[in-house]
């Protein structure tokens, strides 16, 4: 009964642990079934347009791995990321934080305020010449050296001239004879010999030969070259001295070739000088030089000036400003223009809060605003502050600048370009000029026909008439806007 009895102890435990498993093992078995999600259809994959390096996000790649530029994995650019606005987003509650400033692209007059650098010069145009009109022997130079400043008439040397002294005495033997005829072919020679009227007459008051004859300055002027000794012997035709005029001088001034149709012949311009600090000199563009540097890629304009008192002297330094009528143009605050070096950007402020780059092509730019040429419309908008960090962030997602020909073409703006010409014929709708060259287009001086904007342009105008007009083009068609007469037709 023992052995029963302790048999069936035995059993019932056993019973019992492995009800105790059973039990354990349920619940395990019940646990891992309640963490272990419920099997679901797979999510698609988002699809891949490329590839980029933020660091050099202009550079798309096909497949991903490992940057060339950088030690980074490339970073995908999702299809539905292009799709939901191209753009650079920012939180319309955060843009003040960053000092975002947007405004308009309006349309305005720009007046013309070029500046540039330049020197006092000579003046070209004044500058004598004397010469030796004989062979002879210098005897006396008076104290001259170059660089001083002579009165016209001042002497320069005293020449013995002995071939003029046996003409004059042959013909103050022919003047004894009372022959008439061959007195006056013997003064005849002495003038073709080279002798200057004031000579002849003294030879003829006197009745003695005068070999020995006063070179004077024919004009006022500065000493440039003095190339004459006592002592020297010098021959028919030989340059003793040159005086430049300080009556007028020139100013020349450097262009920059991209700012070189700003400026055109008979345009006024004010010089300020260092030498005279709060003074105005006022002038005119006499001539623009029709070679460029090629060094410093500028073009010479020459501004002609009145030297009244001898005050501007060659040498002196000064800035040129040029005037000139307001012109049309689409305008942006210069602040906002980005240059890279490359391209000229803007940030364009779009719906949602969305930034994005445009490639822009700017002209002039006076005061703080610029002139766009292409690549913008009236009426968008652009980033004027913080533009900065929102082409930063843009470069970093590679989003592309907008082209400069994908603007509303209807909004285009169109460049103004301005010459002078005279009337050849006239008829309802066009005109024909022979104009003078237009730089920025590099157009010679030619005849052509325009297009006129608008019949009353040429009410009043007759053939022969000189004119200065303003025109713009459009493929093959160029068009005026501006007439104004400047002269009475010749």
């Amino acid at each position: 009964m023992t052995a029963i009895r302790a048999s069936r102890a035995t059993l019932a435990v056993s019973a019992a642990v492995l009800l105790l498993v059973g039990v354990g093992g349920g619940l395990a078995i019940a646990h891992l079934t309640k963490e272990r999600p419920a099997a679901s259809t797979p999510t698609p994959e988002r699809p891949v347009l490329y590839w980029y390096d933020p660091m050099v996000p202009a550079q798309r790649f096909d497949k991903p791995g490992k940057s060339p530029f950088m030690d980074m994995q490339l970073v995908p650019k999702y299809a539905d990321e292009a799709k939901t606005g191209a753009g650079v987003a920012i939180d319309p509650a955060r843009t003040q934080a960053l000092g975002v400033r947007v405004v308009a692209v309006e349309r305005g007059a720009l007046e013309s305020d070029l500046s540039a650098p330049g020197a006092v010069d000579f003046n070209g145009r004044d500058l004598a010449i004397v010469q030796a009109r004989a062979a002879g022997f210098v005897q006396r130079v008076p104290a001259r050296a170059p660089g001083d400043v002579i009165a016209a008439g001042a002497p320069l040397a005293e020449l013995l001239i002995p071939e003029w002294g046996g003409a004059q005495a042959e013909y103050l033997a022919v003047r004894k004879t009372a022959d008439a005829s061959l007195t006056g072919a013997a003064r005849q020679r002495l003038a073709l010999l080279g002798m200057p009227p004031g000579l002849i007459a003294t030879v003829d008051r006197t009745g003695r030969p005068q070999t020995t004859i006063t070179v004077t300055a024919p004009t006022g002027g500065v000493i440039r070259t003095l190339s004459v000794r006592t002592g020297m012997t010098v021959s028919q035709g030989q340059t003793l001295a040159e005086i430049s005029g300080l009556g007028a001088v020139w100013f020349n001034v450097a262009i920059p070739e991209a700012l070189a149709g700003q400026v055109r012949q008979g345009q006024p311009a004010t010089v300020t000088l260092t030498a005279f600090p709060g003074e105005r000199f006022s002038g005119r563009v006499s001539a623009i030089l029709p070679e460029a540097m090629a060094d410093s890629r500028t073009l010479t304009a020459r501004i002609e000036l009145s030297n009244r008192g001898g005050r501007l002297r060659p040498g002196m330094y000064g800035q040129a400003a040029f005037g000139g009528a307001a012109t049309p143009a689409l305008l942006v605050p210069s602040e906002a223009v980005i240059r890279t070096g490359r391209r000229t950007l803007v940030m364009l402020a779009e719906a949602g809060g969305r930034y994005r780059p445009a490639e822009i092509q700017v002209g002039r730019e006076s005061g703080d605003r610029t002139e766009v040429l292409a690549g913008l419309s009236e009426g968008e908008r652009v980033v004027a502050s913080g533009q900065f960090l929102l082409d930063s962030e843009a470069s970093l997602s590679g989003l592309q600048p907008r082209a400069v020909g994908t603007a509303t073409p209807a909004a285009m703006p169109m460049r103004l370009y301005e010459t002078t010409g005279r009337v050849e014929r006239l008829e309802a709708r066009s005109v024909t000029f022979s104009h003078q060259p237009v730089p920025a287009l590099q157009w010679p001086a030619m005849t052509m026909g325009f297009t006129l904007a608008d019949p009353a342009l040429a009410r009043g105008l007759k053939v022969g008439d000189q004119v200065r007009f303003a025109f713009d083009q459009a493929g093959s068609t160029h068009t005026v806007r501006r007439i104004e007469k400047i002269g009475d037709g010749q």
